[in-house]
């Protein structure tokens, strides 16, 4: 899952970033409501533009914009995310003011992460009756993705490649052709908190040519020098 959290307390947002990263999510943290409110909205576009889904776990107490005044804004807007409340007041009335005011579900602080996850995976689950379907297996030439099993060969040949590998290739797989900079990269696959300056990208797209260009008379992923990368099938 793609997953946007709106948290300010450092140490919550660290949890959960540190949590969801570990079971395999992409996430994106803001710490304040207007930043958190143009992530969301962001969010939203691309979504709506066929993007992959985005679930939004939304602090009720937030500095500059509440949660609540965000989830209002945003159902305001017609954003097509899904939105799991959090929040430290458990009092039944803050639960129906937050789900009346647009979010689909709430969890009280604190909590437990299993079901944390189990939420989301469910929020996720309805999320794709108001999201564009994303097919289940992306094929550029002879490279194949299995996005179910998160699995990827080229010509019939398994590839052993590690979880942040297989979404760095999912991301540059699910639009063959396009250029990706390396800013986008870094924000889509490891998340807004990751130092921009860092080389990280340049060196998982040379661990991504190894395996799966190497021996293969025609490369798929092709540098686009000072600009960044892309991956299509040879002409």
């Amino acid at each position: 899952m793609n997953i946007l959290i709106i948290e300010d307390d450092p140490r919550i947002a660290d949890f959960l970033g540190r949590g969801l990263r570990a079971e395999g999510h992409r996430v994106e943290l803001a710490s304040t409501g207007p930043q958190g409110l143009e992530a969301a909205r962001q969010a939203a576009r691309e979504v709506a533009a066929g993007g992959a889904p985005v679930v939004l776990i939304l602090d009720l107490m937030l500095p500059g914009i509440g949660g609540l005044e965000i989830c209002q804004t945003l159902r305001a807007q017609g954003a097509a995310l899904p939105i799991l409340m959090l929040s430290a007041l458990g009092a039944v009335e803050d639960r129906v003011a937050g789900l009346r005011l647009g979010a689909d579900d709430y969890l009280a602080k604190p909590f437990d992460f299993e079901e944390l996850l189990a939420r989301l995976e469910a929020l996720a689950r309805r999320g794709r009756d108001w999201t564009p379907a994303t097919p289940s297996r992306l094929v550029v030439a002879d490279l194949v993705f299995d996005r179910e099993r998160m699995q990827a060969s080229r010509a019939g040949q398994p590839l052993a490649l590690t979880a942040r590998e297989l979404a760095l290739l999912e991301l540059m797989m699910s639009a063959p052709g396009r250029l990706f900079s390396r800013e986008r990269i870094l924000s889509n696959v490891w998340g807004a908190s990751e130092d921009p300056l860092t080389n990280v990208v340049d060196v998982y797209i040379r661990r991504l040519r190894a395996k799966i260009d190497e021996g293969h008379a025609r490369p798929l992923i092709h540098t686009v020098r000072g600009l960044g990368y892309r991956l299509e099938a040879p002409a």
